[in-house]
């Protein structure tokens, strides 16, 4: 239970995510579990990115002490994964606060500018003979296969990390434009405060300008994405919301 809260907030070393993983496809109670520590996670983070008073900073720097040990006391005494889980973000949001220095690592702007960079790899295969989706993909969040629906060709593919985070990018081209697909991985990056957002199929998306190029970010299955490149903004949109027929999870 423990390693399952690891896989939600990021935390899981790489040589047991395999396994774990393997756990979580033989049981959807335990992929709900987890879904579920990702969205608190996710808007644990959202909540550390408002500034806090100096009234609440003080009253937080005094209590830390005595949370470390109330939270060992709930660990014992309640199941690890929802009351540990649990604990473990409000200690997480009130050592933020105290720190006074808003949510540590990476930024949605900074999975964006990947896309700036070569593919390292060649393109991804489709997967089986699935009409939408590669075989390649961060955590179960697999990339779609853009081909038969806009003309999007996957062209490459590289591997990062940022501020300690894995991130996988998929490069399409279609004549002599391309784009980038980015999925970082762990819980959602904290969203961007000022970037417009629209509601489409019931995901939240975001727009934004990195580095002089439109992006679209948004989550699935509690992962950032991020598509960026020379494009616009609506075909941007139009991408990131095909759901492929329904076989794409969101």
């Amino acid at each position: 239970m423990a390693e399952l809260t690891a896989l939600a907030d990021g935390t899981l070393p790489a040589e047991r995510r395999a396994a774990v993983e393997a756990r979580l496809a033989a049981s959807p109670e335990l992929r709900a579990l987890v879904e579920r520590q990702r969205r608190a996670v996710a808007a644990t983070r959202a909540m550390a990115s408002e500034p806090a008073p100096a009234s609440l900073r003080g009253a937080v720097k005094a209590q830390v002490g005595e949370l470390h040990a109330r939270r060992a006391r709930t660990w014992r005494a309640a199941p690890r994964l929802a009351l540990g889980g649990a604990v473990a973000a409000v200690a997480a949001l009130l050592l933020v606060v105290t720190l006074g220095g808003g949510p540590a690592g990476p930024t949605v702007a900074d999975a964006a500018r990947l896309a700036a960079r070569a593919p390292s790899g060649p393109p991804p295969a489709r997967l089986d003979h699935s009409r939408a989706k590669l075989a390649a993909g961060v955590e179960g969040v697999v990339f779609p296969d853009l081909r038969r629906s806009y003309g999007w060709r996957p062209v490459g593919e590289r591997h990062d990390s940022i501020d300690g985070r894995d991130a996988t990018t998929v490069f399409y081209a279609k004549g002599d434009r391309r784009i980038a697909y980015v999925i970082v991985a762990g819980s959602g990056l904290p969203r961007p405060s000022e970037a417009p957002g629209t509601v489409r199929r019931g995901v939240a998306f975001q727009t934004l300008t990195v580095n002089g190029r439109p992006a679209v970010t948004w989550q699935r299955l509690g992962h950032t994405c991020v598509l960026t490149g020379g494009t616009s903004r609506v075909e941007l949109l139009t991408l990131a919301s095909w759901r492929g027929g329904g076989t794409l999870s969101y």
